[in-house]
């Protein structure tokens, strides 16, 4: 009798969007994109700007944005890490067309204002708020002022 051979089901791509600045990385940053991850199978981040993350959060990072993607690329849960645009926020995603977006607990970000701005583009997908990890301990504005209060309790 001759065996037939039987090709397994491809799984369907369910392309699952993060976004931030990622300056300084942190256990809370890992949280989030490990959250991201398992709601689809194929993980894309985008890297804020340095031009953007100077608008809005009125300072330069720490890393420039070319360093801050490469670290971002590195971590397990990511397949793509990619710089975000430099005028209109949403190009990316509007290029990307993401099945989910996941924002992160403390992101301002509304999410109705989000997913109506994104179906005026003709882009339909699930926005959900990744949970906060670390009972906020493990923000990044939070470490940096730890960080330099540390250095000035070593310099006096």
């Amino acid at each position: 009798m001759k065996k037939i051979k039987t090709h397994p089901k491809k799984e369907k791509r369910v392309r699952v969007l993060a976004q931030g600045t990622f300056d300084i990385l942190h256990p809370g940053h890992v949280h989030y994109l490990s959250f991201a991850k398992e709601k689809g199978n194929h993980l894309i981040v985008i890297i804020a700007r340095d031009v953007n993350v100077k608008r809005f959060k009125g300072a330069s990072p720490v890393n420039d944005e070319s360093a801050r993607r490469q670290m971002v690329a590195a971590l397990k849960p990511v397949d793509e890490a990619v710089l975000g645009g430099k005028g209109d926020i949403l190009s990316k995603v509007i290029q990307i067309r993401p099945d989910v977006i996941v924002l992160g607990y403390d992101q301002p970000t509304n999410e109705k204002g989000l997913i109506d701005a994104l179906a005026v583009k003709g882009i339909h997908c699930q926005v959900i708020r990744a949970p906060p990890y670390g009972k906020k301990r493990y923000k990044s504005n939070l470490i940096k002022r730890r960080i330099v209060q540390s250095f000035q309790k070593t310099s006096t």
